[in-house]
């Protein structure tokens, strides 16, 4: 069985982070490891409070990890510090990880924070490098490539502008986005730009969308797939998660993760 590695937070509202990365992986069919940045007090109606867990500790978990039940892709998810995302980086670069999905998480569903100052530059001058894909959504599109992102023309510019920091695919996610659609823009390694595109599925409840397609890309990594085809399959899959209408909480509730996989 294939193995999938997600270094993210805790959710502990089960919709988001950690909780969505192992249904997700689970849901595929691999095998899921975790390695916990931070423990936060959340539920679908925001984030109440923040423990980062010690770099240090966040190191360890890694190691042990890889020495053991080596992972065949990595998901990085909440980096709520730089040195978090320093140590990251160090002990993947260390562990010869590959297959490595970054999504650049800053503000929770909600809207509530989840990195603090620094922790951002961080991530793109010391995670980005080893990434085998990115996936900013379009308000974290807006900040790494430093210009508003609103039409699909601007997602294109933004993916060209996030490619110059990483050796990766860019994949920019539409579904904050305005249109009848909810259609992502994938910039390949090598140029190639493609749409992967999908109807806007009418559902409020988004809680955990971007760590659910996240884990998903690393799932079809993991499974031997081209970038183009892994990102395909999750955004398939993500598709399904939000028609199933679970609805749950008060706030904007978490995806169905027991939906077919994508790949």
């Amino acid at each position: 069985m294939k193995a999938v590695l997600s270094i993210a937070g805790s959710d502990s509202s089960g919709g988001a982070g950690i909780q969505a990365d192992i249904k997700t992986i689970e849901a595929h069919r691999l095998f899921a490891e975790t390695a916990i940045t931070a423990l936060t007090a959340q539920n679908t109606t925001g984030v109440f409070g923040v423990e980062n867990v010690p770099p240090a500790f966040v190191e360890q978990q890694i190691d042990v990890v890889f020495d053991d039940i080596r992972p065949d892709a990595v998901k990085v998810g909440m980096v709520s510090s730089g040195d978090i995302a320093a140590t990251i980086a160090r002990a993947l670069s260390r562990n010869g990880a590959r297959n490595i999905v970054v999504d650049p998480v800053m503000v929770a569903t909600s809207g509530s924070a989840l990195a603090e100052g620094g922790a951002v530059a961080t991530l793109v001058d010391k995670l980005f490098p080893l990434a085998a894909v990115v996936t900013p959504n379009i308000p974290e599109a807006c900040a790494l490539a430093g210009f508003p992102v609103e039409s699909e023309a601007d997602m294109e510019r933004a993916a060209v502008a996030i490619a110059s920091l990483t050796p990766g695919a860019v994949l920019v996610k539409g579904g904050h986005g305005s249109s009848a659609t909810a259609s992502d823009y994938l910039l390949l390694p090598d140029g190639l730009g493609v749409w992967v595109c999908a109807a806007r599925v009418d559902n409020p409840n988004t809680h955990g969308t971007g760590c659910t397609l996240s884990s998903a890309i690393a799932c079809g990594l993991a499974k031997g797939l081209s970038i183009e085809d892994a990102v395909r399959a999750a955004k398939a899959y993500l598709t399904r998660a939000l028609e199933a209408q679970l609805d749950l909480g008060r706030g904007s509730g978490p995806l169905d993760h027991g939906v077919e996989p994508g790949c």
